[in-house]
């Protein structure tokens, strides 16, 4: 494996361990409606990723202005529904995963992150014609029995689970699609999006400010640490590994959302459940071997 083929999966790697620990913030704001966390996740996230833009990446901004603008029109109108459709079911995906975790059982968020790798493995090969060799299609048939182990509990936790799974997994896939943008700048005009979407609601419903300081210290955490950090380092994971591999590696993020649910949190495990967890475990180690194999052999000839 090239340097550059490891940089994209430690990024994919980094990013869905940040989002393992993701629950801990939300909890803290189990008293605030779902909605509310959401809009101001969305506004507090849309100031930080601007600031940095202009910051720190103002040439690669004004290099996909002129991309954008050097377009037909028709790659324009594709560009442009590309970016609003992820958008669309990015920000869906945030209210539901929110909603789980303080409405349903942090565990239901973490096994919706169970569910999401194989359908965008699955969508990857279907849609985008991505190539899975026997030991990956062997690792899928090994996690779907661990998820269908988990499932035998509650009907309502699994609809939340696949819903939320289903979100992430498609707007996986029209990330994968869109190359030639600079990620970061892609993220920013979608987070842009949602606040247009969104701000209809918010005024509608609004009622004024949160007045709580925590509230604001959480918010802010969420905004940069756990939605603006990790959607970057996945969006740019994407340019080098396959869609299907970035999400099985997601897969790492339930296994430490459960850990915290668990140690943290003080919500229960069965056996039963615990050997569900190790053979999906497993199952991300197999599905990845190729990859991990070409990483060791690169690293002993350096």
């Amino acid at each position: 494996m090239t340097p550059n083929k490891s940089k994209y999966l430690c990024s994919g790697v980094l990013a869905a361990v940040i989002w393992g620990f993701f629950a801990i913030p939300l909890r803290n704001l189990k008293s605030y409606p779902s909605e509310q966390i959401l809009y101001y996740r969305i506004f507090t996230s849309l100031a930080v990723i601007w600031v940095a833009i202009f910051l720190f990446r103002r040439k690669e901004f004004y290099k996909d202005l002129s991309y954008f603008k050097s377009r037909s029109a028709k790659e324009k109108k594709i560009i442009l529904i590309q970016i609003i459709g992820a958008t669309v079911l990015l920000v869906l995906n945030w209210y539901t995963f929110i909603y789980a975790i303080n409405n349903v059982s942090i565990k239901s968020g973490a096994f919706a992150y169970m569910v999401c790798p194989l359908i965008t493995a699955f969508g990857g090969f279907i849609i985008l014609k991505e190539h899975l060799y026997r030991i990956q299609i062997i690792a899928l048939l090994l996690a779907t029995a661990s998820i269908l182990m988990l499932a035998t509990g509650s009907l309502i936790e699994v609809v939340w689970s696949v819903i939320i799974a289903a979100l992430y997994a498609f707007y996986l896939i029209i990330q994968r699609k869109m190359q030639g943008l600079d990620k970061l700048n892609v993220l920013a005009f979608q987070i842009t999006i949602a606040v247009i979407l969104m701000l209809p609601f918010f005024i509608y419903q609004h009622t004024g400010l949160p007045t709580e300081m925590s509230f604001w210290l959480n918010v802010l955490l969420i905004a940069v640490l756990f939605t603006v950090v990790p959607l970057f380092l996945s969006l740019f994971a994407l340019i080098g590994i396959p869609s299907s591999t970035l999400g099985i590696i997601i897969y790492i993020n339930p296994i430490i959302a459960f850990t915290v649910a668990i140690v943290y949190f003080n919500e229960k495990i069965d056996a039963h459940q615990l050997t569900a967890y190790l053979l999906l475990l497993f199952a991300v180690f197999l599905f990845n071997w190729n990859m991990i194999k070409d990483m060791l052999t690169f690293k002993r000839k350096n």
